[in-house]
């Protein structure tokens, strides 16, 4: 049986990343660079006012007062048109380019105007050389790296590459995702459980943990443990870049869900994963004619099995899919806070609740009733790995924890 660490390597050597395309940033919000982007000027492209006030000469104001000639009003978005002498100044504006000769910005609060002899009285500290200004190229020269392949584009990184001049950028896609329910045993959550059924929980999860990773979720419904309903379903859910299938995954007379998939044409890659929960976990690929491949993974249908193999093997896979550099879960240590004994004999992935207390991070792994008690995950931020079963563990331990 794999382990949890062969399977991510299975996943990453299988899922390629999506080909590049051209969006505008309107349409690239968390999207990830598939190339990286340099400046086309300089940042600032000039000697840029910070403060509302007047452009001095320095030298002029070393004791902090003087009394000024002004020469001109430099609004944002003009051009200085006069270049200063010792003795004058202009005003200017936040934002507005510093004319030649001047090197620091009085704010407008230190500054008495006499308009009648079109003249300033400064009354304020000593004014040092680029004070309230920002020097040209400061920021970013022009040819300057901006951001790099992989980055996630959020809205600051939007707004550095407009400022930088990429209106359009090389971004991967984010893959479309479908999810299938499988069971006899399952209803829609609105309705009323007849004996021996259950609602279908597991979809609307997954439909939101999908969201979470910025995917595009396409909820199938739920597929009857009947051949011909099931093998229509998968044939809807193989169009989509990944089919996720909840349930009929191991070894029972009606987990029907390995086989339907080996008739679609899909190959395995691997099946079974030494963890708990989440052993049947299911993996495979299909080669489309189109030349892009559905990626597809069966999942326990137990909904907390279900949740912990998205967030580890799913999750991993989709940020593959979209170009993230490093796509495996994010990995810190934290202290427990209580002992944990681990039973059976696999690596266990507890949900668990991070937290930060006295300076460092602690964990306190949640007690359920199986892999079936999805309310015990309500209170979960985390997942805590325990990497040897039937063992104790004591209060204080570090143990590795990934982030929910």
């Amino acid at each position: 049986m794999l382990s949890a660490q062969e399977a991510f390597q299975l996943i990453l050597e299988t899922v390629k990343p999506a080909p590049p395309e051209q969006r505008t940033l309107f349409e690239a919000w968390h999207c990830v660079l598939a190339e990286g982007t340099v400046s086309d000027l300089n940042i600032p492209p000039f000697d840029k006012a910070l403060m509302d006030g007047f452009a001095v000469k320095s030298s002029d104001c070393q004791n902090g007062k003087a009394t000024l000639q002004i020469q001109e009003i430099i609004y944002a978005g003009s051009v200085p048109t006069i270049s200063l002498q010792s003795g004058q100044t202009s005003q200017i504006m936040t934002g507005a380019p510093l004319p030649e000769g001047a090197d620091a910005v009085v704010q407008i609060e230190h500054c008495q105007i006499d308009e009648a002899a079109r003249s300033v009285k400064i009354d304020t500290g000593p004014v040092s050389p680029g004070k309230n200004m920002l020097p040209q190229s400061s920021v970013l020269e022009a040819g300057a790296p901006v951001l790099a392949a992989g980055t996630l584009l959020r809205p600051q990184e939007i707004g550095a590459l407009a400022e930088t001049g990429s209106p359009t950028v090389k971004v991967r896609r984010a893959p479309t995702v479908a999810i299938l329910a499988t069971g006899d045993e399952l209803v829609a959550p609105e309705e009323s459980p007849e004996p021996g059924q259950i609602r279908n929980s597991n979809e609307v999860m997954l439909h939101a943990q999908i969201l979470q990773t910025d995917a595009k979720p396409q909820p199938l419904g739920i597929a009857r443990d009947e051949r011909n309903h099931l093998r229509s379903k998968i044939q809807e859910g193989l169009k989509s870049d990944f089919l996720l299938l909840s349930g009929g995954v191991s070894a029972g007379e009606r987990d029907l869900v390995p086989s339907e998939l080996e008739q679609a044409g899909v190959k395995q890659v691997f099946h079974m994963v030494n963890l708990k929960p989440g052993k049947p976990l299911w993996f495979g690929i299909l080669e489309r004619s189109d030349g892009d491949p559905c990626y597809i993974f069966g999942l326990p249908g137990n909904p907390v099995s279900s949740m912990v193999c998205f967030e580890l093997f799913v999750r991993t896979a989709i940020r593959q899919f979209m170009g993230f550099p490093s796509p495996r879960p994010q990995v810190q240590q934290a202290r427990l806070k209580n002992d944990y004994h681990t039973s059976g004999n696999r690596p266990t992935y507890q949900p668990a609740r991070l937290e930060w207390e006295s300076g460092e991070s602690t964990v306190s792994p949640l007690i359920t009733m199986g892999s079936a008690d999805l309310n015990s995950t309500v209170k979960a931020n985390a997942v805590a790995l325990f990497p040897t079963g039937n063992q104790h563990y004591q209060a204080g331990l570090k143990v590795d924890v990934f982030l929910w």
